[in-house]
């Protein structure tokens, strides 16, 4: 929503608008690759009229309405294995604290490693089922592991109540056994489990701030996103669901 129809692809390279960070995220994503990370594009330079040029990664990216296929068990658990081998090499990566980094969905406890921030499904790239690479890091910024955790999460379990999970995610889909499922696949601390639930809270919190931002700037895309969405009554629906839920979440977690 935030790029759309400012990407393009030339063969093996992406262009699309750099976000002010780019230098130095530039100079992240190549140590991440210096560090063994494979799963991320390779940046290739700033052009002279404010756009940036990676490298294309092919594969499958799934688009909402999401198809059965990429929220298989098999497919979540493997999100979560890349998001911790992005973590294991990021945490490598010392971070440059004089960088003014993204603050809109950023942890707000801060942290010393780069979070992604924001691992929805548009950003993670498939090859045979399997999640092989993020793209746009655009909303990168210094955070916990899990709080990339729980934002990953509100997206792949989804973290929603099933009014809102239906508009976009198959039915059916258990969000207890879900999130277990990726807790496992990153291989989260116990307790980090144990914090995993209200740490979901809080990021969709900021999320809703996120949007109420952009809906005060007159933003086109927010503006339809959250009239066709259910507006602000849909929110209050999220929070609500997931604070009525926490101890549940919590047990299936630990358990």
């Amino acid at each position: 929503m935030m790029n759309v129809g400012a990407v393009f692809r030339h063969g093996a390279l992406v262009e699309r608008p750099a976000p002010p960070t780019a230098r130095a995220l530039h100079a992240h994503l190549r140590a991440l690759g210096e560090h063994g990370f494979d799963g991320a594009p390779r940046p290739i330079r700033l052009t002279a009229d404010g756009r940036e040029q990676l490298t294309f990664v092919p594969g499958d990216v799934a688009l909402p309405p999401f198809p059965r296929w990429v929220m298989s068990e098999s497919a979540l658990r493997s999100v979560g294995g890349l998001l911790r081998r992005l973590h294991n090499a990021a945490r490598a990566v010392t971070v440059d604290p004089s960088v003014e980094w993204p603050r809109s969905l950023a942890d707000p406890e801060g942290g010393t490693m780069l979070c992604h921030n924001d691992v929805c499904p548009e950003n993670v790239v498939f090859r045979d089922g399997r999640a092989v690479a993020l793209i746009d890091f655009d909303l990168a910024a210094p955070g916990r592991a899990v709080w990339d955790v729980a934002m990953t999460a509100r997206y792949w379990v989804p973290m929603l109540d099933p009014t809102s999970a239906a508009v976009r995610h198959p039915a059916g889909l258990d969000a207890r056994a879900r999130l277990r499922i990726l807790a496992d696949g990153y291989g989260l601390s116990r307790q980090e489990r144990a914090e995993l639930p209200g740490v979901v809270e809080q990021a969709t919190a900021s999320c809703r701030a996120f949007v109420a931002d952009r809906v005060a700037e007159g933003d086109p895309g927010y503006l339809r996103a959250l009239s066709e969405g259910g507006g602000w009554q849909r929110w209050d629906r999220i929070q609500e669901w997931l604070a009525v839920r926490r101890e549940s979440f919590t047990a299936a977690l630990l358990s």
